[in-house]
């Protein structure tokens, strides 16, 4: 039988601020008793994100009896969102029902101290189910492709809990407890990891379809255990096959020293088609470089003026990195240096025409990316081709004619939308309908307005436009805390590099996992300055197994309430064991 993987635990990262919960048993156990004293409210969710599919697993009720005064508890599962600690924690903190947003709130099988039973979710409670007492075990369905959440009681179903669940979520389940202390009452949890909830029942020896798990009853036709070995993967960026697509031939990040004369750099694992050069350790402006305008056309992240040709920056795309020349790229003498850079199709291009402008494309579309180039004919609501399989959501545009304000990088992020852009200035993102005409990007298009940094009459553009893929990148938002114990954010992969932007005047905070190789990594860039690496324990970052989490109080990064746009990519699918 294949590797069962790694089954979901709880997440001590992703639990309520209001009281502080410390598992036991493997991280398996919701043990009642460890809630801070005079905070008797609290939630916790598991390490596993549900996004799609039929999911099962188990939950084990033990200790305190029958339902006793001023006690209450629930079990069921909280959408991730983009406020802090991933889900909605709601009024009492124990993300189960009592949201305070309608559309975040989780949905909660829950038992209040008089031992009415009920589904709670918006706020509100229907009647659900009958009392449970110590030694029960709840078997939860939830099919995430029609929306219902079905309970067992001891392998008997209760009936359907919940139906027209919002699938566009990713959900996790969850253990809560709120109304006074639950004392001594606990809830373990069973992913699939032992049927015997810690020695405390006799084994059941019940494994899913796939035949992962040991479950303590009979796991319902067609669902599945919460364990990484039954993610699903696309084989396009799969590290067990035997192609050479996988995350890490996607991105990677190399460092080198500079040597102010030709420097062939090395190590990259693959053949870079757009190269982002940075310089650590002195003031130098960042150059970027792609195969399909060539090494001698070099613009700059933290500048707006057009393509410098006038000289060769790299001189060569190797199989396993590139050719620097000189300090016209990153690259000067007794510097540290590195680069950011990402594989297209190998410098090969074709000419697009399913846009009103036709373009000239190179694309991988198994990692979700693509370098566009194309001439502007000034027109509102004029269309470029990208290539790309899916709707990009991080779009970069520079004007290669012109230098000034009205060249400047045009930025777009899916979070935001398409009616607003902002730039690689320390800018808020604004409404203006010149630059993406209010018009979201297509599986095949992008809309453009006529502002001169993105469609100028017969000025020369280049674009570059990603989307997520399952397992490699991601782009999306969170919510700040101001907290020291930050947001989590779930990813489903390992990230290799983060960037991070508030929606306000504040640049964009630049992290990876080659500058810093354990937590916390607190090294960063900014890409509108050519300042050096900068390290900060007040900008602090975890890189996690399946996300990233802000240990941070920053404003440029955490501040209380503010809104925040990010993106990364990544190195190892969740799917498969990986720590870091």
């Amino acid at each position: 039988m294949a590797s069962s993987g790694n089954f979901a635990t709880i997440n001590v990262l992703g639990q309520s601020l209001i009281s502080t919960i410390t598992p036991t048993l493997g991280n398996l156990k919701f043990d009642g008793s460890t809630l801070s004293p005079g905070n008797y409210e609290g939630g916790i969710v598991c390490n596993f994100g549900m996004k799609s599919g039929k999911w099962y697993w188990e939950t084990y009720l033990s200790g305190g009896g029958s339902p006793v005064s001023g006690r209450d508890w629930n079990v069921g599962f909280a959408p991730y969102s983009t406020v802090s600690k991933s889900v909605d924690e709601g009024t009492y903190g124990n993300f189960l029902g009592n949201g305070s947003s309608s559309t975040l709130s989780g949905y909660g099988y829950t038992q209040y101290p008089s031992g009415t039973m009920g589904v709670r979710h918006n706020n509100s409670t229907s009647a659900f189910g009958s009392a449970h007492s110590s030694g029960d075990v709840l078997g939860h369905a939830l099919d995430l492709d029609n929306g219902t959440w079905i309970i067992y009681k001891n392998g008997s179903s209760l009936g359907t809990a919940a139906t027209g669940i919002d699938t566009s979520f990713t959900y996790f389940a969850a253990g809560g407890a709120n109304g006074g202390n639950i004392g001594s009452f606990d809830v373990t949890f069973n992913f699939g990891q032992d049927s015997t909830f810690g020695g405390a029942l006799s084994a059941g020896g019940n494994s899913d379809g796939n035949g992962f798990g040991d479950f303590k009853y009979s796991v319902p036709s067609g669902y599945l255990a919460c364990s990484t070995a039954n993610l699903s993967i696309s084989d396009d960026i799969d590290p067990a096959q035997t192609d050479d697509d996988f995350p890490q031939k996607q991105f990677n990040t190399v460092l080198f020293d500079g040597n102010g004369s030709t420097n062939a750099v090395t190590g990259l694992g693959f053949q870079p088609d757009l190269i982002w050069g940075f310089t650590r350790s002195g003031s130098q402006s960042k150059r970027v470089i792609d195969s399909t305008r060539g090494g001698a056309s070099r613009i700059y992240s933290d500048l707006q003026d057009a393509a410098d040709t006038s000289q060769t920056a790299i001189s060569a795309f190797g199989s396993d990195g590139f050719t620097a020349n000189s300090g016209y790229f990153n690259n000067d003498n007794g510097k540290t240096c590195g680069a950011w850079c990402w594989r297209a199709n190998g410098g090969t291009t074709a000419s697009n025409s399913s846009g009103s402008i036709t373009s000239t494309v190179q694309s991988s579309t198994s990692g979700g990316f693509s370098i566009i180039t194309y001439s502007g004919n000034g027109s509102s609501g004029a269309t470029i081709g990208h290539g790309l399989s899916s709707k990009p959501e991080w779009i970069i545009v520079k004007n290669l004619s012109d230098s000034g304000g009205t060249s400047h990088w045009t930025l777009y992020h899916v979070s935001p939308g398409a009616t607003e852009y902002t730039t690689f200035t320390a800018s808020a993102f604004t409404a203006n309908s010149g630059f993406w005409n209010n018009t979201e990007p297509t599986s095949t298009l992008i809309t453009l307005g006529n502002n001169n940094r993105v469609n100028g009459s017969g000025k020369n553009y280049v674009c570059y436009a990603w989307h997520g893929v399952e397992g490699y990148s991601k782009f999306s938002s969170f919510t700040g805390n101001g907290n020291s114990d930050g947001a989590f954010i779930y990813t489903g992969f390992r990230p290799r590099f983060i960037f991070i932007k508030k929606d306000s005047t504040t640049s964009w905070h630049v992290f990876d996992t080659a500058r810093n190789t354990f937590n916390p990594v607190n090294t960063y860039q900014l890409w509108d300055t050519s300042g050096t690496d900068d390290t900060a324990d007040s900008n602090a970052i975890d890189f996690l197994s399946n996300g990233f989490k802000l240990r941070n109080l920053a404003t440029g990064l955490n501040a209380n309430g503010s809104t925040y746009y990010y993106g990364c990519y990544g190195d190892v699918p969740f799917k498969y064991n990986n720590t870091f």
